[in-house]
C-alpha cells in the first residue's frame, strides 16, 4: 500500500489536485482519499458535489456503534472517500480532531477491510503541528507532495511544511518527495517555485496550469478527470499521476497488473 500526503496552504488546491489526482489513480489503482480537514470538503467533487458523513461527526451521533460503513463512501470511478471532520469553528482543536478521526479508522480496521493499493491524505498545511502533523508523523503516510504556487504566503507554507517533515526525517517518518506547481499566473512564477525548489534540493514534479475548467467541472460537483477527460489540464493531473508512482514506487506494493506494466514501460523509456 503506498501512502501519500498532500500538503499546502490553505486554498492553494490542495483538495481539487487531491481529488484529481485520485480519479486519474482509480483507472489503474483501488484508491482511498482522507480529507484531513475540518470543513470536509476535500472529496466532494468525488461525489457528485456532495458532502459525505464525517468520522467524527458519526461517532458524535453513534458513539461506539458506529462502522466502517459509516465512515468510508465510495465515490467516483470506485475512490474510497472519507472526512475527518472536525469540530465548530471556535469550539476545540482541528488537529486533535484528525488524531480522534484517524484513530478510529485504524481502530475499525479500514486498511485490512478496504485493502487500497493507495491512500491519500489531504492535509491543511498552514500550521503543521498536532493532529495535522499526524500523516507525517505517526506512520500513516510515507511520502509528502507539497501544492503550492508562486505566491509569497503559499511558498511560506511550503518552506514551514518542509522544515515539520525534516524534524521528523531521523525517526523514519514521510519526507517530502517533490512540489506541484498549481499555477496562479503570478509573475515570473515557474522561475520563483523553481528557485524555491532548488533550495529546499525539490524537484518540481508538475505543473498545471490555470484553466476555467476546473471552476466549471467544480461547479457540477466534478473533477476535470471525469467532466473534461481529454482536456489538457486533466492531462496535467495524468502526468502528476504517473510522475508520482514514478517516484514513490520503489516502496510501493501493489501487484502488476497490465496497466502497470505498460506505465512502467512508458517511463522507463
Amino acid at each position: 500500500m503506498l501512502k501519500i500526503a498532500i500538503y499546502g496552504k490553505g486554498g492553494i488546491g490542495k483538495s481539487t489536485t487531491t481529488s484529481n489526482l485520485a480519479a486519474a489513480l482509480s483507472r489503474r489503482y483501488k484508491v482511498m482519499q482522507i480529507g484531513c480537514d475540518p470543513k470536509a470538503d476535500s472529496t466532494k467533487n468525488l461525489m457528485g458535489g456532495e458532502k459525505i458523513s464525517t468520522v467524527l461527526g458519526k461517532i458524535k451521533e453513534k458513539g461506539e456503534d458506529v462502522e466502517l460503513s459509516d465512515l468510508v463512501h465510495e465515490g467516483y470511478n470506485g475512490v474510497l472517500c472519507v472526512e475527518s471532520g472536525g469540530p465548530t469553528p471556535g469550539i476545540g482543536c482541528a488537529g486533535l480532531g484528525i488524531i480522534s478521526a484517524l484513530q478510529k479508522l485504524e481502530e475499525l480496521g479500514a486498511f485490512e477491510k478496504y485493502n487500497p493499493d493507495i491512500v491519500l491524505y489531504d492535509v491543511l498545511g498552514d500550521v503543521v503541528c498536532g493532529g495535522f502533523a499526524m500523516p507525517i508523523r505517526d506512520g500513516y503516510a510515507e511520502h509528502v507532495f507539497i501544492v503550492t504556487s508562486g505566491e509569497m504566503m503559499a511558498l511560506f507554507a511550503a518552506d514551514n511544511i518542509s522544515r515539520a517533515v525534516d524534524n521528523f526525517k531521523e525517526r523514519g517518518y514521510a519526507r517530502v518527495r517533490g512540489l506541484i506547481l498549481n499555477e496562479r499566473l503570478v509573475e515570473s512564477e515557474t522561475e520563483l517555485v523553481n528557485r524555491f525548489a532548488k533550495e529546499h534540493d525539490l524537484p518540481v514534479i508538475s505543473h498545471i496550469h490555470r484553466s476555467k475548467m476546473v471552476q466549471d467541472s467544480e461547479q457540477e460537483g466534478k473533477t476535470v478527470i471525469e467532466m473534461f477527460p481529454r482536456s489538457s489540464v486533466a492531462k496535467d493531473y495524468e502526468e502528476l499521476a504517473d510522475r508520482m508512482i514514478s517516484l514513490c514506487s520503489g516502496d510501493m506494493r501493489i501487484e502488476k497488473d497490465p496497466y502497470t506494466e505498460e506505465l512502467n514501460f512508458l517511463l522507463r523509456r
